[in-house]
This record gives structure tokens, sequence and C-alpha cells, in this order.
């Protein structure tokens, strides 16, 4: 008989990391912690294979599938000793996606689940804690409605918004225990005119209605874009983890945060993450607060004047930090973690491989190799080869002029200018136009993902440098700026204001990711320049590899870069590519037309010593390396005069007539190249 799902905890867990495509990433490193004796809050992974079922059987569910859960329940029940579905001593749990690759933010995730109207009194007697109960409460119906019941998640916003607003709070935590009373009747309220129903109170229902909504979510528009740019096959499905919750919203000794064992942005070893006191992860990768350093170190170098966890908890920042870099040593790779801290106590909800730069990817990988942690081998095969492509970001030149109007967190790293957009779809529309943009939001969402594709970079005026726009920027590899606080949008007006500048959707910004500016108008930028992790790590491979690299080039200014990169010799010279630009076309033009043997040798004649030329300087650069000559090949079609112009400059060279040339062009237009001249000549 299949086992459809596996438990993980203290005592004993069913699964391990070497399970991931059955239980998914998050599911398996869930059990591989629990294993090492970590502090995790136990849980059950429903595995890939009922993913498969799902989808194969009109999204129903094997038969056996609901006694396994109620059994896998029940063991969480007894290891928290709660009861799932007890209204006097409820199990909460969290529903989320787990796929065998890593997918931030791209499925849902539902906290909180198991709170009714009976329910969250219990959980405000239990804590002592009416106002933590109401908050949980009002989360779960927001995060259920816009999950399962597709309600979008702004409607609610506005309700809280507006609350704040016309009490004049500034933060959720501003709110009292009656205020998140009110806004839980609000919400549901919203619920019933939406849908037509109450909101569902029985806990089986909620979980059954969440379990079918991660699923479902496998195929969103959002997961599929995501998939197709990272290449993850649609066949390996997703795991659901339904694990006990745990708090990070009990009061000021409750917290949550992320943190990678080194910087992902630029690979430094050192402890790198954010955290918000009082508050649900959702918090932290959402940027609703702007979050807190967790090292000290990273609040003096960030001008922070929010304390950092090293300051607040120090007990709990020492065993955070010992556990993360047991894990990255377990591991032998940077680490993406999650935690919660309920009421003192440290709780791991999640590591992973974490997502990097191309920069930081090098860093991480040469220092390991050097630490032991790794071969050389191993560290260059870390390294995804179409991944160095961002290693030639631009960054801006130093000596050009600039206007800064804001500054936000260096989010990921790069420099870009572009039109500004305010929405993923106008981002897409002017990408397929040619035409390059900057994304600004207030935050982006798992639904923005197309457009942040498009954009050369994105900008955000809340989150930090683990929300959602930071971490899938840098995966990306395209700049980012997150966090700037003083830069206000207005999507009605499409426009933002920062600085006392307005500035409307289509005006040209600047956006530095590698030090959190933005600025007014377009900035020049530079080349960069390679890193000695780069020639290291180059040079690990280049005493392993067995395949020579040549270049195709064709002009002396091609062959100067292929060799700083590397290449050893052309591969192929098309010499018909030398002759592209200013006059050196014209001349092409004039062979291709003349009507006879005579005007080719004079049009031929000008080309001689430009070609002859170019070759002295093309073996000069390579020095004693091979070059490859093709001879002439001109396809017809990519030399012939088509506008006006070019027709003119032609014949005025040619000293004939504009209509007499065309005349010639026209009796040499060929519909398909390959079956024409061109044809005659590979052939022959």
């Amino acid at each position: 008989m299949t086992k459809w799902v596996y438990s993980f905890g203290r005592d004993n867990s069913e699964g391990c990391s070497a399970a991931r495509d059955l239980l998914g990433g998050k599911g398996a490193n869930l059990a591989e912690m629990a294993d090492l004796g970590l502090p995790v809050p136990p849980g059950c992974t429903i595995t890939t294979e009922v993913c498969s079922y799902f989808y194969a059987n009109g999204k129903t569910y094997p038969a056996d599938l609901k006694p396994a859960i109620e059994a896998a329940l029940d063991r969480i029940g007894k290891l928290t000793e709660r009861r799932f579905g007890d209204p006097k001593n409820p199990l909460l749990v969290s529903v989320r996606s787990g796929a065998p690759a890593s997918m931030p933010g791209m499925m849902d995730t539902i906290l909180n689940l198991g709170l009714n109207d009976e329910s969250v009194k219990a959980l405000a007697a239990n804590s002592g804690d009416e106002r933590f109960a109401y908050d949980s409460y009002r989360r779960f119906i927001q995060m259920y409605s816009s999950v399962v019941l597709e309600i979008d998640h702004h409607d609610f916003e506005e309700i809280l918004e507006k609350r704040k607003e016309c009490n004049g709070y500034l933060l959720d935590t501003d709110l009292s225990a009656k205020d998140w009373r009110d806004i839980v009747v609000a919400y549901k309220a919203k619920v019933q005119k939406t849908t037509g129903k109450p909101f569902p109170q029985d806990p089986g229902d909620q979980l059954w209605g969440a379990i079918g909504a991660v699923f479902s979510s496998w195929m969103n528009p959002r997961a599929i874009t995501y998939r197709r740019l990272h290449a993850i096959p649609e066949s390996c499905g997703t795991a659901v983890n339904v694990q006990a919750m745990v708090f990070g919203n009990m009061g000021e000794t409750s917290a949550t945060g992320v943190a990678f064992t080194r910087n992902p942005s630029t690979g430094a070893k050192e402890l790198y993450g954010e955290f918000l006191l009082n508050a649900q992860g959702e918090d932290v990768v959402a940027g609703i607060r702007t979050p807190q350093n967790i090292t000290e170190a990273a609040r003096i170098a960030a001008a922070s004047e929010a304390p950092s966890l090293e300051k607040i908890m120090p007990d709990i920042f020492l065993q955070f930090r010992e556990t993360t870099e047991r894990l990255e040593k377990h591991y032998r790779d940077m680490q993406d973690l999650e935690f919660t801290v309920e009421r003192g106590k440290l709780w791991m909800l999640q590591t992973r491989n974490g997502k990097r730069t191309a920069k930081a990817a090098l860093r991480v990988a040469v220092d390991m190799a050097r630490e032991g942690l790794i071969s050389e081998s191993e560290a260059v095969l870390r390294i995804e080869p179409s991944s160095l492509d961002q290693l030639l970001h631009p960054t801006l030149d130093p000596t050009a002029p600039r206007t800064r109007i804001a500054i936000g967190l260096p989010a990921s790293p790069g420099a870009a200018s572009g039109e500004i957009v305010f929405s993923a779809d106008d981002a897409e529309d002017l990408k397929s136009r040619g035409r390059k943009v900057i994304l600004v939001r207030v935050e982006t969402s798992p639904e923005d993902i197309h457009g942040m594709h498009a954009a050369e970079g994105i900008l955000t005026t809340r989150g930090g440098m683990t929300s959602h726009s930071a971490v899938v920027a840098r995966g990306m590899g395209k700049p980012c700026v997150s966090g700037a606080g003083t830069v206000k949008v207005d999507y009605g007006a499409q426009t933002f204001t920062a600085s006392g500048v307005t500035l409307s959707k289509g005006d040209v910004i600047t956006i530095d990711g590698g030090d959190g500016q933005v600025f007014r108008g377009a900035v020049a930028t530079v080349k960069p320049e390679f890193s000695e992790d780069f020639i290291t790590l180059m040079g690990w491979a280049d005493a392993r590899r067995r395949m020579r690299v040549r270049a195709n080039a064709e002009t002396p200014n091609d062959a100067r870069v292929a060799r700083r990169f590397g290449a050893e010799g052309i591969g192929l010279c098309r010499t018909e590519h030398m002759f592209f630009e200013g006059e050196r076309i014209v001349a092409v033009r004039e062979m291709i037309l003349s009507a006879d043997e005579a005007g080719r040798r004079v049009a031929l004649a000008k080309l001689l010593p430009i070609q002859r030329k170019d070759f002295a300087e093309l073996f000069e650069i390579m020095s004693d390396l091979p070059v490859t000559i093709r001879l002439l090949d001109p396809p017809l079609h990519e030399f012939l005069p088509h506008s006006d112009e070019e027709v003119a400059e032609v014949a005025a060279a040619m000293k004939v007539s504009p209509e007499k040339l065309r005349a010639r062009a026209a009796e040499l237009h060929e519909s398909n190249p390959m079956l024409g001249f061109r044809g005659v000549r590979i052939a022959i």
C-alpha cells in the first residue's frame, strides 16, 4: 500500500533530506532538522505523489489519504498536548507548499488553521492574551479567504487600514484586543458578502480546503512562470506540509525572522537576516513592516536605530547562531532559514540552500573550498554557467552626473535605468515593445513575477533584504532597491513622490542595487571588472576541463574581448560580418549591385585595404593562437539596401540613379536566400 503521509518531529521522523523528490525540499529538511535534534514543531508531509494523483484524477484524493492525515494529526496532538478540532484545547496548524526545487513565494501558505469563533476564545484563555488570539484569528481569515476562497487580500488590507486611520494608529501592533475583535467581525462580513456563505468554522473543512488550495497553487500563473524561468519540470509536483503552529506574535518576548548563513548579495561569511518582534512570518517577507537586523554589526552598518536580535534577546541569538553554523556544516552550503521565537523559545521552521547572486555564489564556493567544506571540483560545479551573466552587470560610472532622490536597502546588486511602470503587466507589455523599464511597487507579491522578469530593475517602498522582491530579484540577477520608505507611490495617479519631486509613469529613473540609491533620469554606467574569486574559480575550472574554447570574432574589438574572456583562438571569423558598419557596407552593396565585373572590382578595391588591416589586427591580437576564416558569404537579404536613404547613399557612391539601383536590387531579391544564389554557393 502506498504511503501518502510522512510524520516529522521529536522522537522519530519518517523522512530525511535525501527524500526531497517525494517530500519536497521543505518537508525533507524539516525531517532532517528534527533528526539532528533541533527544535522543530512536529508535523507531517503529504507527498508529491498525492499531487500527481490529484491532477491525474480530476482534483480528487486517494481513498486512504484521509485516515493517514488523521493519524498524523493525532501524533502531532500527542506531542503538543493539544487536539485538532478541540474547541477548548485546539491544535492549530500551518499548511505550506514544498516542491522538490525551491520556489520562494510562488505557492500558497496558510497559518493559524483551526481557529474559529469558539477556539479563538480558548486560545485567548490558554495564552492569557486576548489581543494575540484575535490578531491570529484575523490573520487566518485573511489568508484562508485569499488563498482558498479567492477573495482579493487587498479587500482585507483596506478594512485594516481604515481602522488604523480612524484611530490614528501607525502600526498593526498599535491595535488593541477590541480592535482585532471588531476587525474579525468586519472580515467575516466581507466573506459573507463576497461569497454568499459564512466563513467556514469546521477545522476539518478548513484543512481540506487548504490542502486543495496548496495543490492547486502548483498550477497558478506565478508558479508556472517561475518554473519556466528556472527550468523546473511540471511533473515533479509539490508536497504539502501540515505543522503545529508556533507563534511569533505573542508579545515582546516573541519574534519571527528570516536569515542566511552568509550574505546572499556578496557571499561574505556573516550571519545575514532580519526579524520582527511580535509578528508572524508572513510579515517579514511581505514587507508590511520594515524589519530589524539580526546582528548588531548589521544594525550599525545600516545606521538603524531599531535594536538587533543580538541586543534584545542575547541568549536566543547565541542559540540561533550556533544552529545556523551547524546547519551550514551539515548541508555544506549556504542556508536560508526561517525561525520563530515563542515567548523566549527558539523554533526552526525551515532550512534550504539559499538563493544568491552570481557574485555571492562565486565567493561562497571559493571560500567553502578554502575552508575545506567542499572540494575545488565541487566549487566549480556549484556555479550555474548561465548565472555568470550576472557578473557582467554594469555599475554606475563614478564620474557621471546624478541627482539622488531616494535611498533604500541594497537588496540585489547592479545598476539599471528605465521608464517607471507601476504594474507587472505594464512592465511586460513595454518590454515586448523593446523598451526598458523599472518596476516600482509599494511591495511586490508573487503575482508580479512576470513583470519582475521583464523589468531592468525593481524598486519597492516597503520590505527588507529578505522580502519577496529582494529574494526573487537576486535569483533573477536583477538590480533591486527595497524599503525606500521616503518614496510615496500613488497607483491611482500613476506617480511617485520623493525628495519633493513627483515623477510619472514613463519618466526615467536609475537604481543602484549595490548601495540602495535611486536617481532621477538615466545615469551612465561602466562595465564591471572580474573579481579575484572569479579568476580563482575559472582557474580551477581550467585545470579540470577537457574542452578548449574558441570564439566567433570578426572585428579587432571582438577579438580583444574574446581574449579577455579566455578564448583560445577564433573558431570562426565570418568575413561578411566585417562589413556591417560605416562606409564598409556601402562598398559591399556596390559590389553586389554592380552590373558587370569591372564595377565589382572597383568596389572590392575599396574593401581590400580595410579587410587586410582587420586581418592583421586579428592575427596580432590572437598572437600564436589559431584563427579560422570563412571566405565571403554575404546573404543578399542582409546587405541589399531597403530604405530610400540607403538606396540614395549607394546610388551616389556608384554614380547611378536611385531608380536604376532600385531596379537592380529588385532583380536580386530572393524570397528564401537558402534556395537562391546563397544556396547554390553552399551546395557547390
